[in-house]
């Protein structure tokens, strides 16, 4: 069985990782306009760099959950039939020992240099405007996809999609697009589908299943039962 994962800020919400955007359209008492778009990287580099690396250090301090746990022991049986597609930036998918991921949105960790377009790890934080490892230049930027720029990975998960058995959406809201559609791919193309979340959201009718309840204890029982149905 092939199976693809996506999962959302609703994941990591119960390690302790806020969701980002509230519903004052607030992300962390911050307008959206002033820290998660070009513009506002332009306009006012230094509030956006404190954003992110502040959000970097929030990250280090929490811990992977059981529903990450669990996805990562769902790789050690399913090895390269499953994926997990992630719109979350946090490293706790990677810690909890998923390797079969993408991070569609970017990451906290990494850096991308507008002179070079090299991305490397982050090893001060970006406010201090430290070198490119690869062409020395001070123009650094977070290695996150923001407002009115395009995804990574687009190819490989539309790829994954056209060819899975099964799809599986993890704590999301359903509200942004393109990962709002991936259900539909998936099931145009023959997939079983689910949803396992904390309420419904707003695609939660375009599922074959649904299982409402916090991540941690509903992730973990479905996994068991994929599981068992390998045995």
């Amino acid at each position: 069985m092939r199976l693809v994962v996506l999962t959302g800020a609703g994941i990591s919400a119960e390690s302790g990782v806020p969701t980002f955007r509230d519903a004052g359209g607030l992300w962390e008492g911050h307008r959206v306009e002033d820290v998660a778009t070009p513009e506002a990287f332009g306009r006012d580099p230094d509030t956006v760099h404190r954003f992110y690396d502040s959000r970097r250090h929030a990250v280090a301090q929490v811990e992977p959950n059981p529903a990450h746990d669990a996805l990562a022991r769902l790789e050690g049986a399913l090895g390269d039939d499953l994926l997990v597609i992630t719109q979350n930036v946090d490293d706790l998918h990677e810690r909890a020992g998923s390797r079969r991921l993408l991070h569609m949105h970017g990451d906290l960790l990494t850096a991308r240099c507008t002179a070079c377009e090299a991305r490397s790890p982050i090893a001060a934080d970006l406010i201090e405007r430290p070198r490119c490892p690869e062409c020395g230049e001070r123009m650094l930027r977070p290695d996150v996809v923001w407002f009115g720029e395009l995804p990574y990975h687009l190819d490989e998960i539309d790829e994954a999609l056209l060819a899975c058995d099964a799809f599986a959406a993890i704590g999301t809201s359903g509200a942004v697009y393109p990962a709002a559609g991936f259900v539909m791919t998936a099931a145009e193309f023959g997939a079983r589908t689910i949803e396992l979340n904390l309420a419904a959201s707003e695609i939660t009718p375009l599922f074959e299943e649904v299982r409402h309840g916090p991540a941690s204890l509903v992730v973990p029982a479905w996994v068991d039962e994929v599981l068992a149905g390998r045995a």
